[in-house]
């Protein structure tokens, strides 16, 4: 498990210190707001966000991630036909990759509401430890089960959870604050996180260079993400430049051949 992820874990313990527990909107609101300090997300939005079972966020959010993911991809690889899009897509985007890799980074643990899809029984079983006379509160247990036991991560449905939210989360800065908004969200703090050097998932090596280039661009990870709209595209309309002059050499000596 890694290390960011485990903290993500300890949140559960730490959740009070930092965040109170959030029993209303305005709370939520208060996590996002502090995760992404240039934006202001109204309260219901931020409860619809952060409540699993926004499926229609969710499912606003992912088309809008898949869209900008495969206009980078094509940006950069527009003159390469060898590559299988649906699967770069499904490879880099899949709900448990933005749940493992996304999610700790926004401190999701801390706040989402959520209930694990299997028994407080089964978390202590994974322990190897007797069941207690009084049940501990599922978070703490789930922590400590989680912590002891990485392969059981998948069956509770944190990663898939969590990524959901990450997915809910770009379907509500979407909806609020606008593409351009959404489009640097994605490109500063979403894109960085998954470029996984030397794993099978993720963003393929080729594409990181480019990826890293237009972040930093865009303000980098911690910029400000309601700058003008002419960042944004100023960033696409280099990379296209950049993609121009890669491909013209290559035309060039194909043709004094």
């Amino acid at each position: 498990m890694s290390r960011i992820f485990r903290r993500s874990l300890s949140s559960f313990k730490r959740a009070s210190q930092q965040f109170p527990i959030a029993e209303d909107s305005t709370q939520f609101a208060a996590h996002l707001n502090n995760v992404f300090p240039s934006l202001h997300f109204p309260p219901e939005l931020a409860q619809r966000i952060l409540t699993h079972g926004s499926h229609k966020t969710a499912v606003h959010g992912r088309r809008v991630l898949e869209s900008y993911y495969l206009l980078f991809l094509h940006s950069v690889a527009r003159n390469q036909n060898q590559h299988d899009y649906e699967y770069l897509s499904s490879r880099a985007l899949n709900t448990y990759l933005l749940g493992e890799h996304v999610a700790p980074r926004w401190s999701l643990g801390r706040i989402l509401r959520w209930t694990p899809t299997v028994s407080q029984d089964v978390l202590l079983a994974h322990k190897n430890v007797k069941k207690p006379f009084a049940k501990q509160p599922v978070e703490a247990e789930l922590e400590n089960a989680l912590t002891e036991n990485p392969g059981i991560v998948r069956s509770v449905g944190l990663y898939k959870v969590m990524g959901d939210a990450v997915q809910s989360v770009m379907g509500g800065v979407y909806h609020q604050f606008g593409g351009s908004v959404a489009h640097r969200l994605f490109h500063t703090r979403i894109l960085p996180h998954i470029l996984l050097p030397d794993k099978a998932e993720g963003v393929p090596v080729e594409f990181h260079h480019q990826a890293l280039a237009i972040c930093e661009r865009m303000g980098g990870v911690d910029g400000n993400l309601l700058l003008q709209e002419l960042a944004s595209k100023r960033a696409f309309s280099e990379l296209e430049l950049e993609a121009v002059e890669t491909v013209q050499p290559k035309r060039v000596a194909a043709a004094s051949a």
